[in-house]
């Protein structure tokens, strides 16, 4: 029992020491926990591009569509100039044909004004040859003096019905001509007015096609700035991730060259160092919870890097001051040591490998780290770990 609660008092006496440390920015001290933060920001790195690159490629497509909006638009544009040009055409051909319908139907009314005066000026002279209140025709002749002047008045009146007739039929003419040619340009006008209609209906078309078309080029023009915009934003974040992998790789180096410092730092001679009970029991359950599914040379390298650190200048000088060191060992982080050192988890195997360590035995040389292996980390590998 007494054992026990020293045990219990350990384990206690441990997680009051990680509770009260300074709750401060941690160094990124440890390897592992940086290498993973290289590995995890260099995927997001990775999923940053290909969005990028997605997003790049969307832009290009966008591009591509408004480019041939744009090119539908300038033919449209050419369309409707021309539908224009030729609706001012015709609506100036109405306007003069128009004006040429005014003129003829001027014409045909002075025409008409001209028959109806011929007309009855005949009738008025028709009215003097024969009617009843003048001298008749055969009066006029029976009351020639002399041949000559029976034949002069008979000629008079025979030219005189000639020229009536003449003029008549010259009047009627040239009405009927002139109504011909007004129904000629009325018709001429009608087509004019379809023309017109059948324009202003393209035109309206055309219109709609290229508010349309703008609307589409405006949408388009929309999407690739958001595009661009978020492609800034992913270029942007690629860069700060590429500082933070090689600010993180910066610190991994430091931390390797931390590593290689230790091993030739100012070093204790094992027989300089006492251990006790309570060191015995902290380091062989250390040794379960990081290396117990690993064989027993990793766990007595495991127990000899803890003991490395302990005989460096550059670590704390005691077992537990290693163990406790601020975010050194994930299982002092996340309570599986706790909970190890509150049941004895440790095995004799983990017992036997933190003795061997305690002698001073080290099948690691000098190393202070472990982990499991990364691209790129050279060292000592012993069942799934790599000691560097």
């Amino acid at each position: 029992m007494k054992a026990f609660g020293r045990r219990l008092a350990l384990a206690v006496s441990g997680c009051l020491l990680c509770a009260f440390l300074p709750l401060q920015a941690a160094r990124a001290s440890n390897i592992e926990e940086i290498q993973e933060r290289i590995n995890q920001t260099q995927q997001q790195k990775r999923t940053t591009e290909e969005v990028k690159k997605a997003t790049d490629a969307n832009i290009g497509g966008l591009n591509s569509a408004r480019s041939s909006l744009q090119g539908q638009l300038d033919g449209l544009t050419q369309d409707l100039t021309k539908i224009s040009e030729n609706l001012e055409e015709i609506e100036s051909d109405i306007i003069d044909k128009n004006e040429e319908i005014d003129e003829t139907q001027e014409k045909l009314e002075l025409a008409r004004q001209t028959e109806e005066k011929q007309y009855a000026q005949m009738k008025q002279r028709l009215r003097f040859l024969y009617g009843d209140k003048n001298q008749s025709y055969l009066e006029m002749l029976a009351g020639a003096k002399s041949f000559g002047e029976l034949v002069n008045q008979s000629y008079y009146i025979e030219k005189l019905h000639e020229y009536d007739r003449k003029m008549l039929l010259e009047y009627k003419a040239s009405r009927e001509a002139i109504e011909t040619l007004e129904a000629q340009l009325q018709e001429e006008r009608e087509r004019l007015e379809e023309l017109k209609a059948q324009a202003e209906e393209e035109k309206h078309k055309i219109s709609a096609n290229v508010n349309s078309t703008r609307n589409g080029i405006a949408g388009y023009s929309d999407q690739i700035a958001a595009a661009e915009q978020q492609a800034d934003a992913l270029a942007e974040q690629i860069k700060m991730q590429e500082a933070d992998i090689a600010a993180l790789q910066k610190q991994l180096a430091e931390e390797i060259a931390k590593s290689r410092l230790a091993a030739r730092s100012v070093w204790r001679n094992i027989s300089d160092v006492s251990f006790t009970e309570e060191d015995r029991y902290l380091l062989a359950n250390l040794i379960y919870c990081e290396a117990g599914n690993q064989p027993y040379e990793g766990q007595v390298a495991v127990g000899a890097v803890v003991i490395n650190r302990v005989l460096s200048s550059v670590y704390p000088n005691t077992v537990s001051g290693v163990i406790y060191q601020y975010k050194q060992f994930a299982p002092v982080l996340d309570g599986h040591l706790a909970l190890a050192l509150a049941n004895n988890r440790a095995t004799a195997a983990c017992y036997q490998a933190a003795d061997e360590a305690m002698t001073g035995f080290t099948n690691v040389g000098q190393c202070v780290y472990f982990r499991t292996p990364i691209p790129g980390l050279t060292g000592i590998q012993i069942g799934g770990h790599i000691f560097y």
